[in-house]
C-alpha cells in the first residue's frame, strides 16, 4: 500500500518537476544566449573598376598605314600599327596637320598600347569598365578626306566604326572577361563633331559593338534603345547587388549639337530625358541603386567662363557645357537612388555635386566624378582612374588616379597620382563627403589648406601646374552650382570678398 502511494506522488509530482525542469533549461539558455556576442556579417570586400575616358585614338597618325586599316578587318589592325612607321609618315601627317589643326596631338598606338599595359597590371581584377566616351581623335574628319579624298559617307562611316571597334576591343583584350560599358562623346560620330543622327544606322551599327558584354536578357533592349538615341540601361555585374548603370548619349544635349545635315533638334534630348526619368522611377520602386556614364558634364565650363573673360557680374552668361538644365535637375532629383554619376570632356581630373534646386524628401545630392584622359592633347600626361566599390551599397569608396611619365608612350612609366580617401580624408566618394570638401575648398579662398593645394595639382594630370589658382573661388563654386544665375551669384560674392586668409 505504501509502495503504490509512493508511485501515486511521484505520478502526480513528476509532470510538476519535469515543467519546471523544462523551464528552467530555457531560462538558462536564453540568458546563455544573451551572453553570447551576436556575430556580424563581414563587410563585403570592396571590388575594382576601371573608369577611363577622352581616348581620342589617332589612327592617322601614319597616313600609309591608315590607307591599310581602312581595307582591314578590325582585328588585324593590331599588326598593321605594330609594323615600322612608313618612311614618309612624319612628313605626311605634318601636312595632315597643317591642313586639319589641333591644339596638340592624341593617342598614338604607342601611347595606347603602353596605357593598356598599365591597365593590365592597376586594374587586374576589375569587375567591369566604364568608359565615358570621345574614342576616336579629334578633327577626325578632316583628317580622313586628306588621307580618303575620294571617300563616300559610307566609307566613312565604316572607318569610324572601326576605330570605335578597334579601342572598345582593346580595352577587352587588355582585361578579358570583363565587361567595358561605353559612353560614346562628341566626337564619337559617322558625320563631323558635335553631329548626330538620331535613329541612324551608326547608331545601329554601334549598338551591337557597345552591346557586346551585357547579359543575353539584356542585350536586345539595350541594342534597340542605343539604336534610337545612344543611350542603355545595364545591370551591374556581381557581386555588386541591385544596382544598374545607365549609360546617356548627353552629345543631343550640348550646346553645339546639331544633326548630321546642321540643323538643331531638341528632340533626341528630350525623349533621351524621358527615358532617363523612366529608369530612375522604376529604380526608385524597386529600390535599385543607379549609376549614370554620360561624357559632357552639366554645368558651368569654370575654365572657358576664366580665359574668354566673360563678365558674368555684369550680366554675360558663363560658359555652359549643355543646352538646359534638363539633365542635372533630372539626375538631382533621384539623390536617394543614383549613387555616383561619371562624366569627363575636359580631359582634367575634376568633381562635381549635384544638389536639387528645390527642397523635399530626397536632398542628398549626387556626386559626379569627371575622369582624366588618355589623349595628352590639352597638355596633361594620360591618366586612367581605378575605383574601389563597395558592392552591397553601390558606393564608390575610393579611387586612385594613374599618370604616365610622358605623353608619348614611348619608355613611358606609369605611377600612381593621388588616392582620394588618403589625399582628403574622406570615407567615400558619396554627395555627403563631397559636400563637406567643397565647403572646405570654399573656405579656402586663397588655396592655402593641403586640399586646395592636393586638388589644384592633380587637376592636371602629370604636370601640377597651378592653372586654377587665378581663379580658384570661381572655380569651386562651379563645383556645386551647375546653373548660370546660381553660379553668377556665388562667383560674385568671391569676387567681391577682400584678399588675404
Amino acid at each position: 500500500m505504501t509502495k503504490i502511494l509512493k508511485r501515486a506522488s511521484l505520478a502526480i509530482l513528476f509532470p510538476a518537476f519535469l515543467t519546471a525542469f523544462i523551464l528552467a533549461s530555457i531560462a538558462r539558455g536564453q540568458a546563455a544566449a544573451q551572453s553570447v556576442p551576436t556575430l556580424k556579417a563581414a563587410p563585403a570586400a570592396n571590388v575594382r573598376a576601371l573608369f577611363v575616358s577622352d581616348i581620342h585614338f589617332e589612327p592617322f597618325w601614319d597616313p600609309g598605314k591608315a590607307v591599310k586599316l581602312a581595307a582591314t578587318p578590325t582585328d588585324q589592325w593590331k599588326a598593321i600599327l605594330a609594323a615600322p612607321d612608313s618612311p614618309d609618315r612624319t612628313d605626311r601627317f605634318a601636312a595632315i596637320e597643317r591642313a586639319c589643326p589641333t591644339r596638340g596631338e592624341d593617342t598614338t598606338y604607342a601611347l595606347y598600347q603602353s596605357s593598356l599595359r598599365a591597365i593590365r597590371r592597376q586594374a587586374a581584377g576589375a569587375k567591369f569598365v566604364a568608359v565615358s566616351g570621345d574614342l576616336i581623335a579629334h578633327s577626325f574628319t578632316c583628317k580622313f578626306t586628306a588621307v580618303f579624298p575620294q571617300a563616300s559617307p559610307g566609307d566613312y562611316r565604316a572607318f569610324v566604326e572601326k576605330t570605335i571597334a578597334f579601342v572598345v576591343d582593346s580595352l577587352r583584350e587588355a582585361l578579358p572577361s570583363v565587361p567595358v560599358y561605353a559612353a560614346l562623346g562628341n566626337n564619337d560620330s559617322d558625320c563631323g563633331d558635335y553631329q548626330l543622327d538620331a535613329n541612324s544606322e551608326f547608331l545601329a551599327a554601334t549598338a551591337k559593338l557597345m552591346a557586346a558584354d551585357l547579359p543575353l536578357a539584356e542585350r536586345q533592349r539595350a541594342e534597340h534603345d542605343f539604336a534610337a538615341g545612344g543611350y542603355f540601361s545595364v545591370s551591374l555585374p556581381a557581386p555588386i547587388e541591385h544596382a544598374r548603370l545607365l549609360v546617356l548619349d548627353d552629345l543631343f544635349m550640348s550646346r553645339r549639337y546639331q544633326t548630321c545635315a546642321g540643323k538643331s533638334d531638341r528632340a533626341p534630348a528630350a525623349a533621351q530625358i524621358a527615358w532617363l526619368k523612366q529608369q530612375l522611377n522604376q529604380a526608385r520602386r524597386s529600390g535599385v541603386r543607379i549609376w549614370v556614364i554620360a561624357h559632357i558634364p552639366p554645368g558651368i565650363d569654370a575654365y572657358s567662363t576664366a580665359t574668354k573673360h566673360r563678365n558674368i557680374c555684369s550680366g554675360e552668361e558663363p560658359a555652359m557645357f549643355l543646352n538646359s538644365e534638363a539633365l542635372p535637375e533630372a539626375l538631382a532629383d533621384y539623390g536617394d537612388v543614383i549613387r555616383l554619376a561619371i562624366f569627363a570632356h575636359t580631359h582634367m581630373d575634376e568633381l562635381r555635386l549635384l544638389e536639387p534646386a528645390k527642397s523635399g524628401a530626397h536632398e542628398s545630392g549626387v556626386a559626379l566624378k569627371m575622369v582624366s584622359s588618355i589623349s595628352p592633347i590639352d597638355g596633361n600626361n594620360p591618366s586612367f582612374t581605378v575605383a574601389q566599390i563597395d558592392p552591397r551599397s553601390a558606393t564608390l569608396k575610393d579611387y586612385r588616379v594613374f599618370v604616365a611619365s610622358n605623353q608619348t608612350g614611348v619608355n613611358t612609366a606609369w605611377s600612381e597620382e593621388y588616392d582620394f580617401a588618403k589625399t582628403y580624408q574622406k570615407a567615400d566618394f558619396s554627395a555627403a563627403s563631397l559636400k563637406r570638401l567643397i565647403a572646405e575648398f570654399d573656405a579656402d579662398p586663397v588655396a592655402q589648406t593641403s586640399a586646395s593645394r592636393n586638388f589644384i595639382r592633380d587637376y592636371s594630370p602629370g604636370l601640377g601646374v597651378p592653372e586654377l589658382e587665378a581663379f580658384w573661388p570661381q572655380y569651386v563654386c562651379a563645383l556645386k552650382h551647375d546653373d548660370g544665375p546660381a553660379f553668377a551669384t556665388c562667383a560674385c560674392a568671391a569676387l567681391s570678398r577682400p584678399p588675404g586668409p
